[in-house]
C-alpha cells in the first residue's frame, strides 16, 4: 500500500512535464491505459475465475464505473481548484468515505487505532494543504472562487469513487476472487468505459514525443504498477486502512515538487508531512492481537503446570535413582 502511494505520489510533478495536456486526457490515459494493460496481464485468471465473477457482476461493475469516474473528477479537481487544494480533498477525505461504506454495507465497526491514524493523516494533509495555499498567496494565476468550488466538488466526487473501487476490489477478494484477477476486471472495464474520453481528448499526448512519455509513464508506472501493488495489499487489510494508507500520496507530492520542480514548501507545511508519517506509524507498526496475546498466556500457563507437576514427580520419587531404574528411563 505503502509503495503504492509512492508511485501515486510522482503523478502530479510528472504532470508538470506536459502542460499542453488536459486533465481528461491525463486522466483517461493514466487510468484507461493502465487498467487495460492489468485487465491484459490477469486475463488467464480472470478466465479461470469467470464464474466467481459473474456470481458478483454487480460489485464489478459498481467498481468499473468507479474507476471510470475517479480519474476524471481528480484531475479536474486538481486543475480547477489547484494542486494542494484537489489533492487533500480527493485523497484526504476518502478515508472517511471508506469507513462510512465499510460501516453501513459490511458493519465493520472501526477501532481506536484506525480512528488515530485517521485523524493524523487528516491533520497532517490539512497542514501541508494550507502551507502550500499560503506559499501560492498572491500568484497572479490563481483561480477564482467558482473554479475553487467547483474543484471541490470534484475532489469529493473522486474521494467517494476512490473509496468505492477499493470496497469493491476487497470484496471480490475476500470472496475468494485473487487479487490479480479482481483488479485486472474491475480496472480493465473501466478503461473500456475511459477510451472514448481518451479518443476525444487524448490528441495532445501524441502531439510531441514529451506528451507522449508522460502518458506512458502515467499509465505504465503510477496506474499499472502501483494498482498492482495496491491490490496484493487489499488482501491483507481493509479498504479503510488501504485508502488511510494512501495519505502518503500529498506528502510524496509535496517533497518531489520541492526537490524536482522547485517549490518551496513552508515549515508549517513538513510539519503536517511529520503527522502523515506519524499516521502510516500508527496503521502500519505491528499489533498483537487479544487472542493471540490470550493464548500466549495460556501456553505459559500450562507450561508453569507442567513444570510444577515435574518438580512434585521428582520430589515423590525414591532416592537414590540409579541410571538403569525405571523411573529414570521413563523420565527420558
Amino acid at each position: 500500500m505503502l509503495a503504492a502511494s509512492v508511485l501515486w505520489g510522482t503523478t502530479g510533478t510528472v504532470a508538470t512535464f506536459a502542460p499542453a495536456v488536459g486533465p481528461l486526457a491525463i486522466g483517461a490515459a493514466a487510468m484507461g491505459l493502465g487498467g487495460l494493460l492489468q485487465a491484459l496481464i490477469a486475463a488467464p485468471r480472470i478466465a479461470r475465475q469467470a464464474p466467481q465473477l459473474r456470481a458478483q457482476l454487480g460489485t464489478v461493475l459498481l467498481g468499473a464505473v468507479a474507476v471510470a469516474v475517479y480519474p476524471l473528477a481528480f484531475y479536474s479537481s486538481m486543475h480547477l481548484a489547484g494542486v494542494a487544494v484537489g489533492t487533500v480533498i480527493s485523497i484526504g477525505t476518502a478515508p472517511l468515505a471508506s469507513a462510512v461504506i465499510e460501516r453501513v454495507v459490511d458493519r465493520r465497526r472501526l477501532t481506536r487505532r484506525w480512528m488515530l491514524g485517521a485523524a493524523l493523516g487528516l491533520l497532517g494533509t490539512v497542514m501541508l494543504c494550507i502551507a502550500e495555499a499560503a506559499r501560492a498567496h498572491g500568484d497572479p494565476g490563481a483561480v477564482s472562487v467558482g473554479a475553487t468550488a467547483l474543484g471541490v466538488g470534484l475532489g469529493l466526487v473522486a474521494a467517494v469513487t476512490y473509496a468505492l473501487y477499493s470496497w469493491a476490489a476487497h470484496r471480490l477478494i475476500s470472496r475468494g476472487v485473487g487479487s490479480r484477477a479482481a483488479m485486472g476486471s474491475v480496472f480493465g472495464l473501466g478503461g473500456l468505459l475511459l477510451l472514448p474520453v481518451l479518443l476525444a481528448t487524448g490528441a495532445p499526448l501524441v502531439a510531441s514525443w514529451p506528451n507522449a512519455a508522460v502518458g506512458t509513464y502515467m499509465a505504465l508506472v503510477p496506474m499499472f504498477a502501483g494498482y498492482v501493488l495496491f491490490g496484493w495489499g487489499l488482501k491483507h487489510v481493509p479498504a479503510s486502512t488501504a485508502t488511510t494508507l494512501s495519505l502518503l500520496e500529498p506528502a510524496v507530492a509535496a517533497v518531489l515538487a520541492v526537490l524536482v520542480v522547485g517549490e518551496r514548501l513552508p515549515a508549517f507545511g513538513w510539519v503536517g508531512i511529520a503527522f502523515v508519517v506519524g499516521c502510516l506509524a500508527v496503521l502500519t507498526t505491528p499489533q498483537r492481537s487479544a487472542r493471540s496475546a490470550w493464548r500466549s498466556q495460556q501456553r505459559q500457563g500450562e507450561d508453569v503446570v507442567v513444570h510444577n507437576a515435574a518438580e512434585q514427580h521428582v520430589a515423590a520419587a525414591p532416592s537414590p535413582v540409579t541410571a538403569d531404574s525405571p523411573y529414570e528411563m521413563t523420565c527420558k
